[in-house]
Parts: structure tokens; C-alpha cells; sequence
């Protein structure tokens, strides 16, 4: 079986204020840095006429398709101030994930500023809760690296194809266009198996991107 880890179960935010100033502390399970940074901007475009939207990220450096199984992973560390004093609150935010010792995380705290300045010590405390608070909001899971695959049948063949999903019990969508796609989230020592049931199943008749 491939590494464990400990990461967030789902999407949540906490908001709080402190001394008129409103942070919300968004937080999300991602599996790669363009996931993170998908979140981020997602994130700045909905809270676009706050003051800050801080990020914070802890993911592999490679993806599952680029990493061998049983390597150890590499993971990259990214936080930014946005516009904050210098380290009173990125790096804030990012040593709770590291001290939670999660990964495949990423954290964006929003702030609209109001009332008086906090100070960096104040501004420090404040990212770092927005955090904590975001975390605990979502939950603190055990998970196993993941690679996607994305399967392309006609039609004729989409039960099939969804059954096989379904019994090998993975997070997955469906897309019923001209052809249907499914999206699979799969742990990585459990492709190989569903490859190849899935090719069994059809006799070969689908497209499969991993």
C-alpha cells in the first residue's frame, strides 16, 4: 500500500473578526500546485474587493502521474503576504499546515480591513486562527496519493464503465456529452487494477488519459 497522510476532508471556511477587521479562513483538499493555484485565484475572484487574500499551500512538488510508486514525496511550501507586512501573515498561515502536519492543502485567508492597524504580532494571530479555524471547519482526514484518470466511451458502453467505477468505489464525475467522460480520482496502487478492469469489461473500447 502507498504512503498515508493527514490532509483536509473538505472545502470550508471560518470567519471571525477581530477589532473590526473581518478574516475568513477558506481552506481546500488539492492534489497538485495547479489545483492549489486554481483555488487561489478562485478564491481572489470572489473576494476580489477585499483588502488581502493571503494563500498558503503544502502539495507535491510532482504529480502522481510524474512520481514512481513508493517514492517518497517532495512537497512545495508556498505563502505570500499580499500586500501584508512582511511575515505577518503568509508564513503564519503556512506553519499551521506544517505544524498540523497536513498536506495537500491549500489555505487562503481573506481580510477586510476596519477599525485600528494590528500590528504584525496581531496580524500574525489573526492568519494563523483564520487558518486553525478553517482546518478545524473541514476536518482532519487520513488520505493516500491519488492520480486522475479521465475515460472516454461511446454510449453504448457507459453503464459498463460507470458499474466498474462504482464497485471499485472512487470519487468520480460524468460528463454526458456527444461521447461520455468520467473524471476518476484513484488511489495510485489501484490503478493498475481498475485499468484493466475497466479494458476487460468494454474489450478495449474506451479511451483511458493518465
Amino acid at each position: 500500500m502507498s504512503e498515508t497522510y493527514l490532509t483536509v476532508e473538505t472545502t470550508a471556511t471560518a470567519t471571525f473578526e477581530v477589532r473590526g477587521s473581518e478574516f475568513l479562513g477558506h481552506v481546500a483538499p488539492v492534489d497538485t500546485v495547479d489545483d492549489a493555484e486554481s483555488f487561489i485565484e478562485r478564491v481572489r475572484a470572489e473576494y476580489g474587493d477585499a483588502t488581502h487574500n493571503v494563500p498558503a499551500y503544502r502539495v507535491p512538488a510532482e504529480t502522481a502521474t510524474e512520481r514512481r510508486l513508493g517514492d517518497t514525496t517532495l512537497l512545495r511550501e508556498y505563502s505570500d503576504d499580499d500586500g501584508e507586512p512582511t511575515g505577518s501573515a503568509g508564513k503564519p498561515a503556512l506553519n499551521v499546515l506544517q505544524q498540523r502536519e497536513i498536506r495537500n492543502v491549500v489555505a487562503v485567508v481573506t481580510r477586510y480591513h476596519g477599525g485600528p492597524n494590528l500590528g504584525v504580532g496581531g496580524l500574525a494571530r489573526a492568519y494563523s486562527r483564520a487558518v486553525k479555524d478553517g482546518v478545524d471547519a473541514a476536518g482532519v482526514v487520513e488520505d493516500r496519493p491519488h492520480r486522475r484518470l479521465v475515460v472516454d466511451t461511446e454510449y453504448d458502453d457507459s453503464g459498463t464503465v460507470r458499474g466498474v467505477i462504482e464497485s471499485a468505489d472512487v470519487a468520480f464525475d460524468a460528463d454526458y456529452d456527444e461521447h461520455v467522460r468520467f473524471e476518476i480520482r484513484v488511489p495510485i496502487d489501484e490503478v493498475h487494477d481498475l485499468v484493466e478492469r475497466l479494458n476487460d469489461a468494454t474489450s478495449g473500447r474506451i479511451d483511458i488519459d493518465r
